[in-house]
């Protein structure tokens, strides 16, 4: 009906990655052991820059992304400058194998502050099948990505292992924080977890989580899980109460208090009773 002339686009979203650190790190095996997509650069200059898209699938969404892994020699400094100014996501990587590259990542995130401030970043600890030769701890590692506030993975490109995951994970905090996560809410996908989670939750008592026969860690996760989607339903004696509907009364229109109301189980209220008459005491008062 009018767009047989357009195109049309084989993705919902187009972001802009770059992959930096220091030379010989793996970021070019992180871009290879991608098997969709293009590897040419649409610039007919590519000295020091590799390309690669790639398109994964974000809560039902498909996202492409543009991957630039820049050359980590000091003579490709500027070239970095350039390509930072359009990004919208950086991968920092080093080799776990070597404690050099791990080092040289304060002098990139220093270049990012200046060039590209703000921009989203997570911490890519590459070659993680040679892990007996490890000379970055995880831990380590962990404490300085939490300390200059990014996420952190260790990946393995030879078993594809945590690849996808990074850039996955990169694309959603992109997104989220440019305010694209309200646009597919209504359309979202839920895992396998999330509904084991909401089938549990909403036919269970939060108070009654604890009892359950499962470990601590997932009876924590359920809790949180009850909280953050608003199904925190307490029922006793065989009836269901809202506790966020029941503070959130006044607001639900002029019959909300009635329905806030009822939902609270009414107390029997008895007759006084009048004193026995040969109460000896003087204080003895009505209850």
């Amino acid at each position: 009906m009018g767009t047989q002339g357009s195109p049309v686009k084989s993705y919902d979203y187009l972001l802009k990655f770059l992959l930096v650190g220091d030379s010989d790190v793996g970021k070019g095996e992180i871009l290879e052991s991608l098997q969709d997509g293009a590897s040419e650069s649409p610039y007919s200059y590519s000295n020091g820059i590799d390309y690669k898209t790639t398109t994964i699938l974000l809560d039902g969404r498909r996202v492409k992304l543009e991957l630039w892994d820049t050359s980590g020699q000091g003579r490709f400094c500027t070239i970095f400058r350039s390509y930072s100014r359009g990004a919208q996501g950086i991968l920092l990587v080093y080799d776990i194998t070597n404690r050099w590259s791990f080092d040289g990542i304060d002098r990139w995130i220093k270049e990012i502050d200046e060039h590209a401030p703000g921009v989203p970043r997570i911490l890519v600890g590459n070659r993680l099948h040679l892990a007996f030769k490890r000379q970055v701890p995880t831990e380590q590692a962990r404490a300085y990505a939490e300390k200059n506030g990014m996420t952190f993975f260790e990946v393995s490109p030879l078993c594809n292992f945590n690849v996808t995951e990074s850039f996955t994970e990169l694309s959603r905090i992109v997104l989220m924080r440019h305010g694209m996560e309200k646009i597919w809410r209504p359309n979202r996908v839920f895992s396998l977890q999330d509904l084991c989670c909401r089938a549990i939750v909403s036919c269970t008592p939060v108070h009654l989580i604890d009892k359950l026969p499962l470990p601590v860690a997932i009876k924590s996760h359920l809790k949180s899980f009850s909280m953050a989607n608003g199904m925190n339903a307490v029922m006793m004696h065989g009836r269901s109460y809202s506790v966020a509907g029941s503070s959130s009364g006044g607001a639900a229109g002029s019959g909300g208090g009635s329905k806030g109301n009822s939902l609270k189980r009414s107390k029997s209220i008895r007759p006084p009773q009048s004193p026995p008459q040969n109460c000896s005491r003087s204080n003895c008062k009505i209850s």
